[in-house]
């Protein structure tokens, strides 16, 4: 879990190759990082452990040239918000 938001955060690296990326496209979209989050607290994560972390990386010294990266803070309010969202998910009747 925490592996995931860093490496979403973080974001892609100006020099980057062409295969990074392709591999930036295709896998470092907020739909995968919540799929991957999300199996995460299926196995034992819990919700206020990932917010608590979000919380760690937004004010730890550690994270510091973390939230230095362009655009950083705006992508970890994005997953901040698809996981602070208290809606109950939709019960389709079929």
């Amino acid at each position: 879990m925490k592996k995931t938001i860093v490496k979403y955060v973080t974001g892609l690296s100006p020099d980057a190759s062409s295969w990074q990326k392709r591999q930036h496209k295709k896998y470092n979209k907020i739909a995968n990082i919540r799929r991957g989050i999300s199996y995460d607290i299926k196995h034992g994560v819990t919700n206020a452990e990932v917010i608590s972390f979000m919380d760690e990386v937004r004010n730890n010294l550690s994270f510091l040239n973390l939230r230095k990266v362009d655009g950083s803070i705006d992508r970890l309010d994005e997953i901040e918000k698809e996981f602070t969202s208290t809606t109950t998910p939709t019960k389709y009747q079929w």
